[in-house]
């Protein structure tokens, strides 16, 4: 029995609807964890989050209530150090390896890259205690942020190298042949052209430090307090959850679920106001 167009036709249409029903299903397994963490966070942690929450200090051990105001304003501090030493090391790496290197020192410099990604994020706590807190004898928000900034580096200077390397020739060809200088070029045109993925990379990184426990462990330590100067221990989100969690109060295992909805909430809400940057072109420079 031969088949007809009728037939073939129908049985395109039913594999068809087959994919696309699989594709939708995988599509919710991949978001449905995310939707189940976020659910669970706002269920055990939207009670503790308050005015107290983002404005008073911890509570000292076993009093109930009390905040996490000085681990928020660590935890920026420590990713702004962290973005002054990971951005522009990353970003320029990138250029080196999208516009300058040779094809030897590149595949050379890609594969240390690649290794320092899969690096666990502790063992940069180590180096950095050893080489930083040990030498100065204090743990210090400096040397939180530059474990977190070492982190960073590699994974900005392969996303900076792959966006760039996106950028048609033609486009460097045209200015070269227009009289540009080649740095010029790079910086107006192949970056500027480039600017939504390279800011895309760097909020990735700063994304993926935010929530980075283990090295703050050997470098930042922790404050209950209020740190008055960048070489004195820091508080910061991660480590106050940490903390928190571990304890045996039970008001401090609710600040702790608060404290994780908070992190992931400002690192959802950097995603949404980068993105509303990059749509307009007067932002969209490096």
């Amino acid at each position: 029995m031969q088949s007809t167009p009728g037939n073939n036709r129908r049985w395109r249409t039913i594999k068809s609807a087959i994919v696309s029903a699989l594709s939708f299903i995988a599509a919710i397994l991949v978001v449905a964890p995310l939707g189940f963490v976020f659910f669970h966070l706002v269920r055990s942690g939207a009670g503790a989050v308050n005015l107290s929450f983002f404005t008073q200090l911890p509570k000292p051990v076993g009093e109930a209530g009390g905040g996490m105001v000085n681990a928020i304003v660590g935890t920026a501090e420590l990713l702004g150090i962290a973005a002054l030493i990971g951005v522009p090391v990353g970003v320029l790496g990138g250029v080196y390896l999208a516009e300058y290197g040779s094809a030897r020192s590149n595949r050379m410099l890609r594969f240390i890259a690649d290794v320092l990604n899969g690096v666990p994020s502790i063992i940069w706590g180590v180096v950095v205690y050893g080489l930083v807190v040990l030498r100065f004898k204090s743990f210090s928000a400096y040397a939180g942020g530059l474990s977190l900034g070492l982190i960073m580096i590699p994974l900005i200077m392969r996303t900076t190298e792959e966006v760039l390397l996106l950028v048609p020739n033609g486009y460097r060809e045209a200015a070269l042949a227009l009289g540009i200088s080649r740095w010029k070029t790079i910086v107006h045109i192949v970056m500027k052209t480039a600017s939504k993925g390279i800011v895309t990379g760097i909020l990735l990184a700063l994304a993926r430090v935010a929530g980075e426990t283990a090295p703050l462990l050997f470098t930042a330590f922790g404050n209950r307090f209020w740190n008055h100067s960048l070489r004195e221990p820091i508080a910061a989100l991660p480590l106050q959850i940490f903390t928190y969690a571990i304890s045996p109060y039970e008001d401090w295992h609710r600040q702790a679920w608060a404290g994780a909805l908070v992190l992931i909430v400002g690192i959802f809400f950097i995603n949404i106001v980068v993105r509303l940057l990059t749509r307009n072109p007067a932002f969209r420079v490096l």
